[in-house]
């Protein structure tokens, strides 16, 4: 896959990669909320990033650190928050344990207005979610937790934290359906929901249902202009393009495969003809992504694979991508890797240090 080069807010030099405290210096930063102008609009007068939080995770709540982040200096956010009800961090203030999903939703949300805020007026963002199965009445001790929960007890939630619901037990919650529709009802533009499909999926113990081998991701904009950069994907059957589209008795049929097309400017048709050979076709919605063991002491480790599409379409060269949920540091990872800057927030102390040494180790 290729991106075009059509960055429109190009930013330029790089820092070394450190920690933050929330209760420290970021809060005697004095952001300055005017200067900074982009490229993408001469004209526009952005607010300007204090450099010393570029390239650099923050430890502390994410909605805190935000609301001390100047507006609109992001240009990509690229996030998984805290799945409802699936593991306790244990990191006070955590998401994720809230009483009900409707509470949890909401908390999200909030943080998420914040991320509207300093998101660019032309900025994307991209959220990882898994859903949920309902409790209800006497469990008896037993918890259907996360659609694919690990069977590490430190990966589930503990006895007096797993919340219960109002609907049939054994149901599916759709929280990543609820989250989507409310952040449309703030605001949001949802450009696409992504299925990413994971290949080598652990089997489920359930008989009563299929295996859930899935999990979405939404991509949102704030307005209906946008820096997207496209990206493709082989072609499933390049023969069927093998042969001009155009027939030779002229321009009363025209062939795509073996089915007859009207309807098209032969030249124009031709020529996309040539460049889908050539680049590929518009990449699709179902992500076929394999999970990838992680050795360290966090179990909710997205393989880096799933973000490098969202930050080549969605992040120019040289733009700030923000994880306010950064976790074990694979946003930031990539983020480097591609020639993107990063900020990443993280409220556990724990993964602070251990992203702190995987960016050292990918340096």
């Amino acid at each position: 896959m290729q991106a075009t080069d059509c960055s429109v807010c190009e930013q330029r030099g790089e820092q070394k990669t450190g920690i933050v405290a929330a209760s420290g210096n970021i809060g005697r930063l004095g952001v300055n909320t005017t200067g900074g102008i982009t490229r993408e609009d001469h004209r526009s007068v952005m607010p300007k990033l204090p450099r010393s939080l570029v390239n650099k995770i923050i430890c502390g709540d994410a909605k805190r650190i935000l609301q001390k982040l100047p507006d609109e200096s992001i240009d990509c956010v690229v996030t998984s928050p805290p799945y409802w009800a699936l593991r306790d961090y244990g990191a006070k203030g955590q998401i994720g344990l809230e009483a009900s999903f409707e509470e949890y939703i909401e908390t999200l949300c909030g943080v998420f207005d914040e991320v509207k805020r300093v998101l660019k007026r032309k900025g994307t963002c991209w959220v990882n979610m898994g859903d949920t199965y309902s409790m209800q009445g006497n469990t008896k001790g037993r918890w259907s937790g996360y659609l694919q929960s690990k069977r590490s007890t430190r990966a589930i939630a503990s006895k007096a934290t797993r919340p219960h619901t109002a609907l049939p037990r054994k149901c599916i919650l759709q929280i990543p359906a609820r989250f989507a529709i409310e952040m449309i009802n703030r605001g949001w533009i949802l450009r696409n929901e992504i299925i990413w499909w994971k290949p080598n999926v652990m089997p489920s113990s359930a008989k009563d249902r299929f295996t859930v081998d899935f999990e979405k991701m939404f991509f949102f904009v704030k307005g209906r202009y946008y820096y997207f950069a496209q990206q493709f994907e082989p072609l499933r059957n390049p023969a069927r393009l093998q042969r001009p589209l155009v027939t030779p008795q002229g321009k009363k049929k025209r062939v795509y495969g073996d089915a007859y097309v009207s309807a098209i400017n032969p030249h124009t048709a031709e020529a996309s003809r040539r460049r889908m050979l050539r680049r590929g076709r518009n990449k699709r919605c179902v992500w076929p992504i394999a999970t990838r063991p992680y050795r360290g002491n966090h179990f909710a480790v997205y393989p880096p694979q799933l973000v490098e599409t969202p930050i080549k379409a969605g992040c120019p060269k040289g733009g700030i991508v923000l994880d306010p949920f950064i976790g074990s540091g694979t946003t930031a990872i990539v983020a480097r890797v591609l020639g993107r800057k990063f900020i990443g927030i993280e409220l556990n102390p724990e993964y602070v240090a251990m992203a702190q040494k995987r960016l050292a180790r990918h340096a």
